[in-house]
């Protein structure tokens, strides 16, 4: 009998990525198609779920010329966590989806209060599913009645699959409609919403078979299993082999989070760090999470003209070489673009640059960016650990992992150990496609395997007096970005 082959998709908010693996854990062949985000108003982020579904299908028809496609017996999925798509009775459309970086719904948030943080692993946050809803119901009346169920966006592709209607506890862990210990839907925070638990979708662990694939003309076999998959920072801890207690690891990619695998639910609210159900049975996690990671890079690579990122990453290791402390008077840099969860839980927060000269060159812009980043996740981890987790050594994973000088940085920021990943940028599609394995009876023994290091950063203690004295600036900063939507 040929050997099994797994699909692995991962929709991200910039690119569903889809990989084929085999049973060894190797990757044979992976592709990605971009995608782009609506914003119809300041604050709003949508996209449209019928562009997941073509993006999905085009990803496909790119892997269908590999003669592994062919062997394609399960399908795992990962995605961007906090999305509400709204289905009616048909499973028709009702609404653009509204995203995790989304901050319409702000007051509704507020509304909501932290009386169920405890049960549902956070703080009402604008970014998070729960207050959405509650959003549309005060400004979508019609729309809001005619909801028959709401999904994640993973969960769409896995409808269009199979034609079920079906989530898992990581994905569901994101909505604030779940009470994350006991893994089910919370019914007082959906009526918070205007809603019932007969609205939500069933729930599986992220290794279960969930569905079989019914959706004809993608050359794959009747047969093929659906695992439960899971969000994206869970799955791709799966994908690294962070899923044991004490394990942790950095994202770094449109967003930027710190996570840390524990054995029980284990959040600190007040400080906005949320507390999810990873995807797998018993398992959760702690995280510290920031809107906009490198996203960031991307963007001052455009406000500057410089050609692309390399070039001003080559630009910034020219002229402030990471093996020097950068003079005290470089620029800071606030890297609340789209505003902030942990610790601030401010979506208003807007970024911003202070101690600008006629002399500042694209090249300090670019490192006071890099450096605002990992002064952000300095105050994320120092949030993760007043919940109580445990972070040594980090992997990095994402799109920032690529940068050298980024990943020294935050070594020297977090004093932390910093390692990369040959193949971290595929880690959330690696690990859904182990799910899939799981969710058919295989390859358990590549969810405790890891991805080979490609280099590892150990903090370096000369520049470490400036760090200091930069971040007590930077925290000083905050309450003047406060200030300006007051």
């Amino acid at each position: 009998m040929s050997s099994p082959v797994s699909l692995g998709i991962d929709l991200g908010t910039s690119e569903l990525k889809a990989i084929l693996m085999d049973l060894d854990g190797t990757v044979l062949a992976h592709t990605g198609v971009r995608l782009s985000v609506s914003r119809r108003h300041s604050g709003w982020s949508e996209q449209a779920p019928e562009d997941w579904w073509q993006a999905c299908l085009q990803a496909l028809a790119q892997l269908r010329v590999h003669e592994a496609f062919s062997r394609v017996a399960c399908i795992g999925l990962s995605g961007q966590m906090h999305g509400a798509v709204l289905l009616g009775k048909d499973n028709r459309v009702l609404y653009p989806a509204i995203l995790w970086d989304d901050s319409r719904a702000v007051a509704e948030a507020d509304e909501l209060g932290p009386a169920f943080a405890d049960i549902t692993g956070s703080l009402p946050m604008a970014g998070l599913t729960a207050p959405k809803l509650l959003w549309l119901q005060r400004h979508e009346p019609e729309v809001f009645k005619a909801i028959d169920c709401v999904l994640s966006p993973k969960d769409y592709l896995r409808l269009r699959l199979s034609g079920e209607r079906i989530s898992e506890m990581s994905d569901a862990a994101g909505t604030l409609w779940l009470e994350v210990a006991r893994r089910e839907w919370f019914a007082p925070m959906l009526r918070a919403t205007g809603l019932s638990p007969e609205q939500m979708p069933r729930l599986v662990e992220g290794g279960a078979a969930s569905a079989v694939l019914t959706a004809q003309g993608l050359g794959l076999s009747a047969s093929v299993v659906i695992a439960g998959g899971g969000g994206d920072n869970p799955v791709a801890a799966v994908g690294i082999g962070a899923i044991n207690a004490g394990d942790g690891f950095i994202t770094l990619g449109t967003s930027a989070a710190i996570v840390a695998i524990t054995d029980h639910a284990a959040g600190d609210p007040a400080s906005a760090v949320h507390s999810f159900c990873h995807a797998l049975p018993d398992r959760w996690y702690t995280m510290g999470a920031m809107l906009a990671g490198a996203s960031c890079l991307r963007w001052v690579t455009r406000l500057t003209g410089t050609t692309d990122e390399q070039t001003l990453l080559d630009q910034v290791q020219a002229q402030l070489p990471i093996e020097q402390p950068v003079p005290l008077d470089t620029p800071l840099f606030l890297p609340y673009l789209a505003g902030e969860r942990t610790p601030h839980n401010d979506p208003l927060l807007r970024g911003g640059f202070m101690g600008l000269g006629h002399d500042c060159t694209p090249a300090m812009l670019g490192y006071a960016v890099m450096e605002g980043v990992g002064f952000g996740l300095l105050d994320a981890l120092r949030a993760v650990q007043s919940a109580g987790a445990d972070v040594g050594a980090c992997a990095l994973v994402g799109g920032g992992a690529r940068s050298e000088y980024w990943a020294r940085l935050l070594a020297n920021i977090l004093q932390r150990d910093i390692f990369t990943l040959h193949g971290s940028e595929l880690s959330a599609c690696i690990g859904a496609a182990k799910l899939g394995f799981v969710a058919i009876g295989q390859g358990a023994q590549l969810l405790a395997a890891g991805m080979p290091v490609k280099a590892r950063y150990r903090p370096d203690l000369m520049p470490q007096p400036v760090l200091e004295a930069r971040y007590r600036k930077f925290q000083g900063l905050l309450s003047a970005a406060k200030a300006l939507h007051e």
